[in-house]
């Protein structure tokens, strides 16, 4: 015979958690499924192990969705400050990096232990590792076959995360889930992941790999509206396969197949002009004026890719080459092959169509009992934290209602 609970969570991640805590905590009888050995591995990972668990200015305009309002409810309803409130009270040491990022001071493992512990104190059940197997409406319930004996729950919250770094478990089970309940899906694909290039315009820049530094970088998106047009000024790194770094993670989210990416080397500076009003006075090497703005390496690469020899002088250049050189460099247009995968993607883009949920309490219009919360769902963030704010202001705000 199943056992009966009021909730049944499926994903003990970052929403999963919080929601199972949340819920309990107002006296629901909860339990929590994971099919995982390992606790909450992606806040494990995150923030190179000290879990960038928040960003302070987290508001609507970080986030990616088809419907970029949906996110509103839950955001202003659980903030930073109330996760940081949660920290504090657990006595978890943090400091703040630049753009508002929060950061353990130790280890990410305080993250998942005060999560741990919130459940903890709402009695949640756990069942870990624990395949799920088939989800069934049941009456005004649903039951749930699972290694460890089946479940019979009032309401059911499905917080199994996306198709990002597989290599950690993440799965498509929340997408099913929500296909057997006819909800509409927006096609999931890598996000927040390095772009790569080859091809013969790319082959000067191959050697390149390991140089970085702050550009800005933007892209005019292919879709309407503001939420598919990206502008960020961020470091970025030039890798064996491509371009990384924060800039390149940045911009992928937004960056749509087949379609350029804008750098702007040099933000500070308009190079053209700049060279042209030197030219009467410098009588350096091209590839020697550049360098003193830009790694050498990187210098010669963009020369010797727009058809200029790093030893030509800069007073022999005419004023239209040298406009075609500072294009290169402030606004250099290419266009990406494609991306590293979900290997190396931190979220996914797309998920549950926030059309079929309620933005109040994250439950499925037509299955009155489902919830869809954290990453599963259409909603994406920035690099800096903004992930795991969705992934508690979700949960709160399922935790809150079912």
């Amino acid at each position: 015979m199943a056992k009966h609970y009021d909730v049944a969570v499926i994903g003990a991640g970052a929403a999963g958690m919080m929601c199972a805590a949340v819920a309990a905590q107002r006296g629901r009888r909860v339990v929590l499924l994971d099919h995982a050995t390992r606790l909450a591995e992606k806040i494990r990972i995150s923030g190179g192990g000290r879990c960038n668990f928040t960003n302070i200015g987290a508001g609507p305009a970080n986030f990616l969705s088809q419907n970029p309002h949906f996110c509103r409810s839950a955001l202003s309803r659980y903030t930073a400050q109330d996760f940081l409130a949660l920290v504090k009270k657990h006595r978890i040491a943090w400091h703040e990096k630049h753009k508002g990022q929060l950061f353990c001071d130790d280890s990410s493992e305080r993250i998942i232990g005060m999560l741990r512990a919130e459940c903890d104190a709402g009695d949640v059940s756990w069942r870990m590792p624990c395949k799920v197997g088939s989800i069934e409406k049941s009456g005004t319930g649903f039951h749930i076959t699972a290694e460890g004996g089946d479940i019979a729950c009032d309401s059911l919250v499905i917080a199994t995360g996306g198709l990002s770094i597989p290599k950690i478990g993440a799965t498509d089970l929340g997408y099913r889930i929500a296909k057997q309940f006819d909800l509409q899906i927006v096609e999931p694909r890598p996000g927040l992941v390095p772009l790569t290039f080859d091809g013969p315009s790319w082959e000067a820049f191959v050697p390149l790999a390991g140089i970085a530094l702050e550009v800005e970088v933007s892209t005019g998106g292919s879709g309407k509206g503001k939420a598919q047009r990206g502008h960020f000024r961020e470091d970025l790194l030039f890798t064996h396969r491509g371009l990384s770094g924060p800039a390149i993670l940045q911009i992928s989210s937004y960056w749509q197949p087949g379609t350029p990416i804008v750098l702007d080397l040099l933000p500070e500076m308009d190079v053209a002009e700049e060279l042209i009003a030197m030219k009467t006075t410098v009588r350096k090497q091209l590839g020697n004026v550049l360098a003193q703005w830009l790694p050498a390496r990187l210098a010669d690469g963009l020369l010797v890719a727009n058809g200029f020899a790093p030893d030509a002088r800069l007073a022999d250049m005419a004023d239209a080459k040298l406009r075609k050189l500072g294009d290169a460099i402030n606004r250099w247009a290419i266009v990406p092959t494609g991306s590293e995968g979900y290997k190396k993607a931190e979220v996914t883009l797309g998920g549950v169509d926030t059309r079929e949920l309620s933005q109040q309490t994250m439950m499925a219009n037509k299955v009155p009992g489902l919830y869809f919360i954290g990453e599963t769902v259409d909603v994406t963030g920035w690099l800096g934290g903004y992930n795991f704010q969705w992934a508690w202001a979700s949960g709160h705000a399922a935790g809150s209602s079912v």
